[in-house]
């Protein structure tokens, strides 16, 4: 049996313009193509096209799956090893989120009674579910923005990665509050956070509006940036995107 790519798309909530992006590339070829250029998929296809998609879900930039794909020869040893992807990944992620509930109410508390960091949440716990290797990871899809961080990061010290840790963290807190409040992404509040995000990455090289714009997506479309924003409150993701979207458009366009 064979689907053409407007079923295979339906299907898998994947775009045919994705699609066939992953075709181009050599990713996933079609099992056929007609003579009108529209493509078909067999049950071959869809398996590989279900990998693709959990390996993406893990974070992986397609150079890499490619070459998952290419090394693997037993489908289903493969999606075992998926499958422990998926259940370490949902481990750090259940710790992720516990880290970021005691940050929350950690910070509550030292609002209300003025103190710093309480015994219930020492500095040395914010960082649980967290490593600057996941983050450099996670910009895989931006390769110049990947080296130069994993460079800057190979000069820091441990107390300077730990207060960059602390910082990004805070930032998407200040974000929640102000989302919760009811804040427009394009208001002054919120741009003024989106501000300081831009200033951080231009420090590290130039950034295009464009680029920009693909970076404030990635907190969607990437599946680690996602998690991290909505362990902290859902619809986290979509605000930073929409606030990034707005700031690019007034300040950098």
């Amino acid at each position: 049996m064979e689907w053409p790519i407007a079923e295979v798309a339906r299907m898998s909530g994947v775009t045919a313009r994705t699609l066939r992006h992953y075709d181009e590339t050599g990713l996933l070829p079609p099992a056929r193509v007609a003579g009108n250029g529209r493509r078909f998929y067999e049950e071959r296809q869809l398996l590989l096209l279900q990998q693709i998609l959990v390996l993406r879900a893990l974070g992986l930039g397609l150079p890499e799956i490619g070459r998952i794909l290419a090394d693997q020869v037993d489908e289903v040893e493969a999606l075992r090893g998926h499958r422990r992807r998926l259940l370490a990944e949902r481990d750090r992620l259940d710790t992720l989120a516990g880290t970021v509930s005691r940050t929350i109410a950690d910070l509550e508390q030292s609002r209300k009674d003025g103190t710093g960091m309480t015994a219930v949440n020492r500095p040395e716990n914010l960082f649980e579910g967290v490593q600057p290797a996941q983050y450099e990871e996670s910009l895989r899809d931006f390769p110049e923005h990947a080296e130069e961080v994993a460079r800057r990061v190979a000069g820091m010290s441990p107390q300077d990665v730990e207060a960059g840790q602390r910082e990004r963290t805070a930032q998407m807190i200040r974000l929640a509050e102000l989302m919760t409040a009811g804040t427009p992404a394009d208001a002054g509040p919120v741009q003024a956070e989106v501000d300081a995000q831009y200033r951080a990455l231009a420090e590290l090289r130039p950034v295009s509006a464009e680029e920009y714009r693909a970076l404030g997506r990635s907190c969607v479309d990437n599946a680690a940036w996602r998690a991290a924003y909505e362990a902290i409150a859902p619809g986290l993701a979509a605000y930073q995107r929409d606030a990034v979207e707005a700031y690019a458009a007034s300040r950098l366009s």
